[in-house]
């Protein structure tokens, strides 16, 4: 089934303004769906450069004159390239022939920021409008549900489909949401496959990590680890590995879309934590795989840590599609009183604490600092998720 993706609109707008679209996301989030998609009534060529032969176009095409070049390609209303990250020459080819004022649209797809926004920056500053895909938002993974209709909102769902959504909220927790996953009868099969070295397959190929086995143990740490805060020094313990080997294969691991950080919140350094970042994993099916841990049942030890992954990526998911993104932290004293997720947009802050179940006592800890009350999420009310 096709779904209707947050992101197609904007997609569409920056094509029809003649600036050079890149689209970046972890491999299998949907990029050259949602592409084939918005450009099916027009001439589309489309390379993929994991495809031997089509670099080999794309190099044959980069040596003629500009026109010649397009000629050779079938002279397309649009050229896609996808794993545009695998050739570094990439983004100045696509400059020559963007500056050639040709009649035709670029888009460039990449599952890796590694090397492809760098080239960008470098290549095309002022030519380019970028789009950052996550796994599918929640929004969109109802569409597969069968008992769904796009015209209900969290009230209605929450007052009419409440064991429906039960389900799926479940479901999307333990399997996550993959495009190819969320609509799969062989769910765990799937992940298996992705968190087998194939989403950071763009590190192992270029050579950035010496031992896979390390970065395999590193993730299966961070996946025991999702809503606590992580400390480097441990996990250099723990692994036999350098504090900057650390900090590297993290740095990598967010570059290609596998996990994200939250920083600490702190207008006070001397009472309040500020250095701490917390690491979740853009998408908990994968952190599951990693466990081999596809329990559904809801009294599963870890499903407080799990909820607030679920919860946290889909506010960070749906702020990367947001054309005015907001500032995402966590808050936590030193007197370890905490706040799960603090959303900073201007001058103003909204604390929120994420609760599996019912909702309990919050800290006033936040409050007393900030004179802002803290406001609590839970899984039994989904209504309140829509003023995040």
């Amino acid at each position: 089934m096709i779904i209707d993706r947050t992101a197609l609109p904007e997609f569409l707008r920056i094509v029809e303004s003649g600036k050079i679209a890149i689209v970046i996301g972890a491999r299998q989030v949907g990029k050259t769906t949602l592409v084939s998609e918005a450009l099916k009534e027009r001439k589309t060529v489309i390379l993929n450069f994991d495809i031997p032969f089509d670099v080999v176009r794309f190099k044959a095409a980069s040596v003629l004159p500009p026109i010649d070049g397009m000629k050779s390609l079938d002279f397309p209303e649009v050229l896609v390239i996808d794993e545009a990250q695998r050739l570094p020459e990439t983004a100045q080819i696509v400059k020559g022939w963007y500056d050639s004022k040709l009649p035709v649209k670029f888009v460039l797809l990449g599952s890796s920021s590694l090397n492809l926004l760098s080239q960008a920056s470098e290549s095309l500053t002022g030519r380019n409008r970028k789009i950052q895909l996550p796994p599918l938002t929640m929004s969109e993974s109802l569409q597969a549900e069968n008992w769904y209709r796009q015209e209900y909102t969290l009230s209605v769902i929450e007052e009419h489909f409440a064991l429906q959504f039960r389900v799926f909220l479940l479901k999307s927790m333990v399997f996550g949401s993959y495009p190819e996953v969320v609509t799969s009868d062989d769910k765990i099969a799937l992940l298996r496959e992705l968190s087998g070295d194939y989403l950071w397959k763009d590190i192992l190929q270029a050579g950035l990590v010496r031992t896979p086995d390390l970065l395999r143990r590193l993730l299966t740490l961070l996946a025991h680890q999702v809503g606590s805060e992580v400390s480097t020094n441990e996990l250099s313990q723990q692994l036999g590995m350098s504090r900057v080997t650390i900090d590297r294969y993290l740095d990598l691991l967010e570059e290609t879309f596998v996990i994200f950080r939250l920083p600490a919140y702190s207008t006070n350094p001397r009472k309040e934590i500020v250095k701490s970042k917390k690491i979740f994993f853009w998408d908990t099916g994968i952190r599951n795989a990693l466990l081999n841990t596809f329990d559904l049942n809801e009294n599963r030890p870890d499903i407080g840590s799990l909820f607030e992954n679920y919860l946290i990526s889909e506010i960070a998911k749906r702020n990367w599609l947001s054309l005015n993104p907001v500032e995402l932290y966590f808050w936590r004293n030193k007197d370890r009183a905490e706040v799960d997720l603090v959303i900073k947009q201007g001058g103003s802050l909204q604390p929120y604490e994420i609760k599996w179940g019912k909702k309990r006592g919050s800290s006033t800890a936040f409050q007393n600092a900030y004179g802002i009350s803290l406001k609590t999420i839970t899984s039994t009310k989904p209504s309140d998720w829509a003023v995040i």
